[in-house]
């Protein structure tokens, strides 16, 4: 059994003070508080849970900064963009998948997440398309060598439109029939570990049709597992499933499925506000990204509104433009002052906005990755967050706004250590695998070329 004191760690009841965290077997095995420390504690100061990152498209992060560049019709959206996603998905094999998720874990993890729910639907590898479940692998695999929590979420994509019932030639590389994702989903649910936790989802309703969404929503809801979809991005989507089903995305999913607390559904940007209200209503979480969100030029969530409706929200870095929980929760609020032309949006819980965020996306995150607990409790996992109490970042703060600095201030993270299932992962600062990560990230990108 290993032992960390901490200066004062963020408990269920609030700051405490001179805390004592037995771990062992990857568990809060005992907690004491208010006590000193022992001779062979590891001594720390300020402790905190690590945040689920609940929406991730791993293999995107070799696509960072690379589609910046203005095209000659000056016409730049989500869907020009897409194409060069497209295009990177399509070349991205087990080998090169391994090792940029592996890269992007480890940012993960030093950055203060602790876990991450993996939206994953390259489910072929294009140089062994007849492979099966290698792609699968390459994620566990980083995963496993990173020290991330994972929660793997297979998503079908088998159409190109709510009109096409087949896929465009460059969606081949990763489009199924609902038979082939499911027997792929009940094959990585056998794989379930203390580790490895296992969802299920499909991409969106346009990339859907109704029953194999209806098929999916039954394995997900008879299990109880997280259940994710990415749903209203954009005004298009929402125009073409007005055109098809005669409602808007939002609306039609509350009526055609079971959508429950569960369920995670990813963005939701373009709603009325009778969806907003039913939406909350449901109990499932809104996986918000908002600096993947602003770089591809979606919009904003009514955040405020589906909070105020009892509304239950997580964060993640979708692309990874940046992968920074903290910049996320920032950019949350900062959306909202920029749209209403005020302050301090985000408080209906707490006074405090930073405080009210991160315990917002504490709660939500665990949700949308099927954690049973989200915070540090004795029997939960021991994952967690020291902070440097010496940084600069945090000198003068106390209780009350130590969070509001952590989330405002918008300079380098006072992240000192991370533990997650009982191992140390980030020590002073630095992840333990960085320079083999770093190294084959380096190659990985060397091989795919400078233009992806």
């Amino acid at each position: 059994m290993a032992t960390v004191f901490a200066k004062r760690a963020l408990l269920a009841s609030g700051w405490t003070a001179n805390v004592r965290l037995h771990v062992a077997g990857g568990l809060i095995a005992g907690l004491e508080s208010g006590v000193a420390a022992s001779p062979g504690d590891t001594s720390v100061g300020y402790v905190i849970p690590g945040l689920c990152n609940a929406h991730s498209h791993a293999f995107q992060r070799a696509l960072a900064g690379h589609t910046e560049e203005r095209s000659p019709a000056g016409r730049d959206n989500f869907w020009t963009w897409r194409e060069k996603m497209y295009a990177l998905a399509g070349r991205v094999d087990a080998a090169l998948l391994t090792a940029i998720a592996r890269q992007v874990y480890c940012e993960m993890l030093t950055s203060g997440y602790t876990s991450v729910a993996e939206f994953h639907y390259l489910h072929r590898d294009p140089k062994n398309p007849d492979a099966v479940d290698t792609m699968f692998a390459a994620i566990s695999t980083a995963a496993e060598e990173s020290g991330i929590r994972l929660t793997y979420v297979p998503v079908h994509y088998e159409r190109a439109g709510f009109n096409d019932s087949e896929p465009l030639p460059h969606q081949q590389s990763f489009a199924m029939s609902i038979d082939d994702f499911m027997a792929h989903y009940e094959r990585a649910s056998a794989t379930s570990s203390a580790a490895i936790n296992i969802g299920i989802g499909a991409h969106s309703l346009r990339a859907v049709s109704r029953d194999s969404l209806q098929t999916i929503a039954a394995a997900a809801n008879s299990a109880f597992i997280p259940m994710h979809l990415h749903i209203a991005e954009q005004q298009r989507e929402v125009e073409q499933c007005l055109v098809a089903y005669g409602r808007r995305p939002v609306r039609w999913l509350l009526e055609n499925c079971d959508v429950a607390r569960n369920w995670c559904l990813v963005h939701a940007t373009h709603m009325d506000v009778e969806e907003v209200a039913a939406l909350a209503e449901s109990g499932a979480v809104v996986s918000l990204c908002p600096s993947t969100e602003a770089n591809l030029g979606d919009g904003l969530f009514p955040l405020h509104d589906f909070l105020t409706h009892g509304g239950r929200i997580a964060i993640g870095s979708d692309s990874h433009v940046s992968i920074n929980p903290f910049e996320e929760l920032r950019w949350l609020e900062y959306g909202q002052r920029l749209a209403t032309q005020s302050r301090n949006i985000v408080s209906l819980r707490d006074s405090h906005v930073g405080s009210e965020l991160f315990l917002r996306a504490l709660e939500g995150g665990a949700a949308a990755s099927g954690q049973e607990s989200s915070g540090i409790e004795q029997g939960a996992a021991a994952d967690f967050v020291v902070l440097s109490d010496d940084d600069p970042m945090l000198a003068g703060h106390g209780d009350d706004s130590r969070l509001d600095a952590l989330v405002f201030s918008g300079y380098p993270l006072p992240v000192e250590r991370v533990m997650v299932n009982g191992e140390w992962r980030v020590i002073d600062a630095m992840h333990v695998a960085r320079d083999r990560s770093r190294a084959a990230y380096a190659e990985a990108m060397a091989t795919l070329g400078s233009k992806q």
